[in-house]
C-alpha cells in the first residue's frame, strides 16, 4: 500500500509541481470561463487575452513568492 501511495505521489508531482500555482491557474481559467458565459459580448480576442494576462500575472507572483522564500532560507542558515 506504502509503495502504490508513492508511485502515486510521484505521478502526480510529475504533473503538479506547486499546488498554490495549479490552484491559482484553474481558478483563473474558470473565471474567465464564467465571465464568458455570464457577460455577452465577450469575444473571444478578449478572453483569450485575458487568460494570457491572468496567467502571466500569476506566474510572476509565483515565481517571486519562491525567490523571497527561497533568499529567506538561505539568509536563515
Amino acid at each position: 500500500m506504502g509503495t502504490l501511495r508513492a508511485i502515486l505521489h510521484e505521478i502526480v508531482g510529475l504533473f503538479v509541481d506547486d499546488g498554490s500555482l495549479a490552484l491559482a491557474l484553474v481558478v483563473w481559467c474558470a473565471l474567465v470561463g464564467l465571465v464568458m458565459l455570464a457577460v455577452p459580448g465577450v469575444t473571444m480576442a478578449a478572453a483569450g487575452a485575458a487568460l494570457l494576462a491572468g496567467c502571466i500575472a500569476i506566474l510572476l507572483v509565483n515565481v517571486v513568492t519562491a525567490a523571497r522564500k527561497r533568499r529567506g532560507a538561505k539568509a536563515a542558515t
